[in-house]
């Protein structure tokens, strides 16, 4: 070429001379669109080391061009518990519990957790050694920032509450409560579940003095969904379990959520004043009690028992809403 010719091809743009290369088809370079057959390798590929490798063809020439790698999305599977199967091998299971439990790998957590719930439903005597250290594992799972094993590890906390109701009250923890007050919702749908779940399953006496602290928690929502689990619980007591607890300080704990600025934890209030006005109108006194006890459950007395055991404050809201009953439904 001479170099005139050379000069001349230089003054072109490289525009220009990308197009004419096209033109000419003296390179093409084609990314083989995904059949059913190479799909399936994508995806095989994908999984295995987080990038795709595509097949490429450059002038007759074939090779392969690595996508840049993604981070692998992990699809989880919340599975309900009436879903759930037996597991397999138990034994096996049981064995290496706890130390799947407590890895660093999160996936195998996560599958230890589904152990648990599947064990709890089919196998909860079996498992009932290992009980103390499988909650402790289980609690130290829901306080773990990744929102997929916390919400799963709320969903073992049901099925351990609902399996082992009032055995696990000595290592009641008012995580759930904490969780269910969160912002993340899923995670907060989650434990609300498991709490109102809770009411149904432990024997609310006891589970009652172990919710009055939070009922005036300094967080709100931590006293709102503690008044919604207390009114539960009340409801499940009956008029002689309420007479049995304490009649006083139940009114006291409603009273303390009457004016609580959340409307969740008023209307709690509400249907627990409700509850004890009725109990209170059933309970009459035995020969034994001291008379100034006697005079509290008069028809009339109502409003001078609430008088004498609440501030002139609470004692009014406690008599505004059963004054008003007519307009409000207790359930």
């Amino acid at each position: 070429m001479s170099d005139i010719a050379v000069k001349k091809f230089n003054s072109i743009l490289p525009s220009e001379r990308r197009n004419s290369c096209i033109k000419k088809g003296t390179m093409k370079v084609m990314l083989d669109p995904p059949n059913d057959e190479n799909l399936h390798t994508i995806q095989s590929v994908s999984r295995s080391n987080g990038s795709i490798a595509s097949k490429v063809s450059c002038g007759g020439l074939s090779g392969h061009f690595e996508a840049p790698a993604d981070p692998i999305a992990q699809e989880i599977e919340y599975i309900p518990s009436e879903d759930l199967t037996p597991i397999g091998d138990v034994e096996k299971s049981l064995l290496t519990l706890l130390h799947r439990l407590d890895s660093k790998e999160w996936l195998t957590v996560l599958e230890a957790l589904n152990h648990v719930r599947q064990l709890s439903i089919f196998n909860a005597s079996e498992m009932v050694d290992i009980l103390n250290a499988v909650v402790s594992l289980v609690i130290k799972a829901m306080k773990n920032p990744r929102s997929a094993l916390c919400k799963t590890a709320i969903m073992t906390s049901a099925d351990l509450l609902k399996a082992y109701s009032d055995q696990l009250l000595e290592t009641f923890d008012p995580l759930l409560l904490l969780k269910a007050s969160q912002d993340k919702k899923f995670v907060c749908e989650e434990a609300e579940r498991a709490l109102f779940g809770m009411t149904t399953w432990i024997t609310p006496n006891p589970l009652l003095q172990k919710l009055e602290p939070y009922v005036t928690h300094r967080n709100p929502r931590v006293r709102a969904k503690a008044a919604i689990c207390v009114s539960k619980s009340v409801s499940r007591l009956g008029v002689h379990g309420i007479k049995d607890y304490g009649l006083e300080p139940l009114i006291q704990l409603a009273a303390a959520q009457v004016n609580d600025q959340l409307p969740e934890a008023r209307e709690a209030a509400r249907k627990l004043v409700f509850e004890l006005h009725g109990a209170y109108k059933q309970i009459t006194p035995s020969n034994e009690e001291p008379d100034v006890n006697a005079t509290l459950y008069q028809p009339d007395g109502w409003e001078q028992y609430c008088a004498s055991i609440l501030a002139p404050t609470a004692a009014h809201a406690i008599l505004r809403i059963t004054c008003n009953g007519s307009s409000i439904s207790p359930s």
